[in-house]
């Protein structure tokens, strides 16, 4: 017990050394009810044209499968907030997660350099790193290890820091000591509810029809934003903030310490005019290393071009 209590303490203290703000320890096992959940979700379209989520069912709902011999998911958070806004209050918006380089590669290579720390510091480890990129369920196993409870508005929120974070895990054959489970406390509060935009968020909370999100829509469609979308984007270009903006956990966030998140310097510069003239040379200058890469240039003027429907 000694050994397993000095490996839990070692990896909670080189996580933060590294820049995660909270790493929890849950036992590796089948989700049972989640997967429930997530069948009842997909069974009722809410998933829109991500086909991807219903591949590898059984790998999401099992991290031993993932890691054969998986014994524990390190769950660890990456602050990514941002104060600062654009200075065009008529601007197309982006989420603050892209106002920097893609998390996928930041955060995945603090990760790495974690996971060779426990190996030297260890020994034999075998182990798998996962940022939002691979069939596992993050925000259920977040709440397992005691990072947050899943809100209302179906992210995951910290008590002392609210929800402008990355989830991140390393599954790993290490048994370690484990966290408890963090309640709920949304309490009777329906802020992220009544705000949402595009009404995605269920009357109840807790379920989210991400066919309606507008992160969905300026993010996973493919296709033409449907017209019934029409002005109800709330001027959201990439992504959408509104369910954090609103929430009262969210008054405990602080400014990341992440330089690779600092925005570009035109980023938050550009006007309302800058935006719909915008050219492919400044979308690949202003979002060289960035999420927002991801949709292109010809998906991000095509989010642009319907909001000035």
């Amino acid at each position: 017990m000694q050994a397993v209590q000095r490996h839990t303490d070692l990896i909670r203290a080189e996580a933060q050394r590294l820049g995660f703000g909270f790493v929890g320890f849950a036992r590796a096992e089948q989700l049972d009810e989640e997967a429930r959940r997530l069948e009842k979700w997909l069974q009722q379209g809410a998933h829109g044209r991500m086909g991807y989520m219903e591949n590898y069912f059984d790998l999401r709902i099992d991290p031993t499968k993932l890691v054969p011999g998986a014994k524990t998911v390190i769950c660890l958070t990456y602050n990514y907030f941002n104060p600062e806004k654009q200075e065009d209050t008529a601007a197309p918006k982006i989420s603050q997660y892209a106002y920097g380089e893609d998390y996928h590669i930041v955060v995945k290579d603090r990760l790495h350099t974690l996971l060779q720390y426990m190996q030297t510091a260890v020994g034999e480890v075998s182990g798998r790193c996962f940022v939002d990129s691979a069939p596992v369920m993050e925000r259920e196993w977040a709440q397992r290890a005691g990072l947050g409870w899943n809100g209302r508005n179906t992210l995951t929120i910290h008590p002392r820091r609210g929800s402008y974070f990355f989830l991140a895990e390393i599954i790993c054959d290490l048994p370690l000591l484990y966290d408890d489970p963090v309640r709920d406390h949304c309490g009777t509060c329906r802020r992220c509810i009544d705000a949402c935009p595009t009404e995605a968020i269920a009357p109840e909370g807790y379920f989210l029809d991400a066919s309606k999100c507008i992160s969905y829509l300026t993010i996973e469609l493919r296709d033409e934003i449907p017209t019934e979308f029409q002005g109800k984007m709330d001027n959201w270009m990439f992504g959408c903030d509104v369910c954090q903006d609103v929430c009262p956990w969210n008054r405990f966030s602080e400014k990341h310490s992440e330089p690779a998140f600092e925005p570009h310097p035109d980023l938050l510069q550009l006007s309302a005019r800058d935006w719909q003239e915008l050219t492919e040379e400044t979308f690949g200058r202003v979002f060289k290393k960035s999420a927002v890469k991801r949709v292109k240039y010809a998906g991000l003027k095509r989010n642009i071009d319907f909001l000035g429907k």
